[in-house]
């Protein structure tokens, strides 16, 4: 038995077929049969039910299948991290993040790393936290970024800080609202409303202000693109972080909304951002300088920030002229 039969076995449950099984390993298909009949006569009984067209895993290859897959990937994992121990020149970085750091902060690291270091090959999976949390849990990846709170009280989790992301909520241009000169919450409910995923306790917290026992936004969608072409043309109010839509609030392709009664304290559009990691894991270098990157770039501030200390505030139409509060 070798790792190269172990990965064959794989790729036989996963395509169920030895022809195409054969052709995604890039042996032939005889040569393929032969390594699967040696790692059976390995463990001296059939791995897969040949009687059935699906070749299912025979309760002997179901067990063979899960140590398979957990030494296929300590095999990589091993060969990665002996690859990264000199210098960060070679090997792989597998990290998450959620929509609204993979805007902006996330492709600054990521130009940043890959200038740093060509030879580390990144794959970065954008999703929203609950199958992030899923995929840490699992080591399919080896951080990510997004809203700690979901994290914060299981201490299977270990958390750290980075800024905070403020929300709003917005508009397109021409907008009903717009005519107004102030906007109350009555306002905000009286139009759809897409954002991204909501908690349960964000939904709880929007539904009060709204005076119903539950609420759920007409669209929900971790993909930014689609949640702006929708507020573009239509009369729904889009929630997102403030960075998320900074170009298009400059461009005046999109309007920050304000509301005069809205809750000083109310944080539902903020995202409390920080990177998430398994508690007590042992962080590739690649991992760690990657998380270096980002608190580095958090750190400093970015272009628009600048750009807004540096002009006057401008007030979007129907927007009360005083500080706002709650956004």
């Amino acid at each position: 038995m070798d790792l190269r039969q172990l990965r064959y076995f794989i790729a036989l449950t996963e395509y169920r077929s030895f022809v195409r099984a054969a052709d995604a390993m890039g042996i032939t298909q005889p040569a393929f049969s032969r390594a699967i009949q040696n790692l059976e006569h390995t463990f001296g009984c059939a791995l897969v039910d040949r009687a059935s067209k699906a070749l299912p895993p025979t309760p002997e290859g179901q067990v063979v299948l899960q140590h398979a897959r957990r030494l296929v990937q300590g095999a990589a994992q091993l060969n990665n991290d002996v690859l990264q121990m000199t210098k960060l020149d070679a090997g792989e970085l597998r990290f998450g993040s959620g929509p609204a750091l993979a805007v902006r902060l996330v492709p600054q690291a990521l130009h940043h790393f890959i200038g740093a270091h060509p030879g580390i090959r990144t794959d970065l999976l954008v999703d929203n936290a609950e199958r992030l949390g899923q995929a840490l849990r699992r080591e399919q990846i080896e951080f990510f970024v997004d809203d700690v709170r979901p994290f914060e009280a299981d201490p299977n989790f270990h958390t750290e800080a980075l800024s905070p992301r403020p929300g709003l909520f917005f508009c397109r241009p021409g907008h009903p609202l717009l005519a107004k000169d102030s906007l109350s919450t009555n306002d905000l409910f009286a139009y759809p409303l897409a954002s991204a995923l909501l908690a349960p306790g964000v939904r709880k917290r929007l539904a009060n202000l709204s005076g119903r026992t539950d609420f759920t936004p007409h669209l929900q969608t971790e993909h930014l693109a689609v949640l702006r072409s929708v507020v573009l043309a239509s009369d729904a109010i889009g929630t997102a972080s403030e960075e998320a839509v900074a170009e298009d609030l400059a461009a005046g392709n999109l309007v920050r909304l304000h509301w005069r009664n809205l809750p000083p304290g109310l944080e539902v559009l903020s995202v409390y951002c920080g990177i998430i990691s398994r508690s007590g894991q042992r962080l590739s270098p690649a991992a760690r300088a990657m998380i270096d990157t980002l608190v580095s770039l958090d750190a400093a501030p970015s272009p628009a920030d600048v750009a807004h200390r540096q002009s006057p505030p401008r007030h979007s139409p129907g927007a009360p002229r005083r500080p706002v509060r709650g956004s």
